[in-house]
């Protein structure tokens, strides 16, 4: 019979390499096996930008978005998620593309704004209110940081006496009148002036800018004679929604697309 293993060989050899992996890995015969070759090994680069960036401020995203961006980059802005989302590969006008390029600038509230937040509308002691202010005079503007810390050393120094009542003054400030509670005073009365409004100053958002506050104090007066005291902000949300909006204006005096109000798909 004749030897037909030589025949064979060549048209193994000949025959086209196979596709594991379409457009990844092929494999094809040769005189000493089968090899198999991987197209998306080390060296191979990768077919698309994909991945979504988060950055914190303004700077940053301009920094990205003016290195990755094109003509047909979408923007969007959520102002209830803060956020500002640009879709870096969006669909052109005839041809779509794949939406995986995404770079979004995630905003955070400062810590400053978070605590003025928690306490406002809430009532405190003594002690505790005068140690907030105290903890803030850098916010505190009018009356000045200086004039705060007087009135806030006030307040610690009445923590040991009964409150009787309260009169609004002429200029708008409050005055309680209290009588001393501890042993080495006992019956002696005094006074608590406080204004009835201060400003302060807060960045609502890491990377943005400053914003003024009106507070108005409150208080409260218990049957004990146990004075609270505490703040109401005026629309803080206001602000809160300002501050975003100023952060999407600046964005959009930076680039040629427009910033659309919502989320992309």
């Amino acid at each position: 019979m004749t030897d037909i293993q030589p025949v064979i060989d060549t048209a193994l050899r000949s025959a086209p390499p196979a596709e594991l992996t379409p457009g990844k890995v092929y494999a094809f015969h040769t005189p000493t096996g089968v090899h198999q070759v991987d197209l998306t090994g080390p060296a191979a680069a990768p077919t698309r930008k994909t991945g979504t960036t988060t950055v914190r401020d303004a700077a940053s995203f301009h920094a990205y978005f003016e290195k990755h961006a094109d003509i047909d980059t979408e923007v969007y802005a959520d102002s209830d998620r803060l956020t500002i989302t640009a879709v870096l590969d969006a669909h052109q006008a005839d041809a779509p593309r794949f939406g995986g390029h995404v770079l979004r600038l995630s905003l955070r509230e400062t810590e400053a704004w978070k605590q003025w937040a928690t306490l406002d509308g809430r009532l405190l002691g003594q002690e505790q209110f005068a140690e907030f202010l105290e903890d803030h005079l850098p916010e505190l503007l009018e009356p000045s940081a200086a004039e705060m810390l007087e009135i806030a050393q006030s307040i610690q120094g009445a923590t040991k006496a009964e409150f009787q009542s309260s009169t609004r003054l002429s200029s708008g400030q409050r005055q309680f009148q209290f009588v001393e509670t501890t042993t080495a005073k006992a019956g002696q009365k005094g006074q608590l002036t406080i204004p009835e409004t201060f400003t302060i100053g807060l960045v609502p958002f890491d990377g943005s800018e400053g914003y003024k506050l009106t507070a108005r104090f409150r208080y409260r007066v218990g049957r004990d004679g146990e004075l609270t005291l505490g703040y109401k902000l005026e629309r803080p949300g206001d602000i809160r929604a300002k501050a975003f909006q100023d952060v999407v204006t600046a964005i959009g005096e930076h680039i040629d697309q427009p910033v659309m109000n919502g989320t992309p798909a």
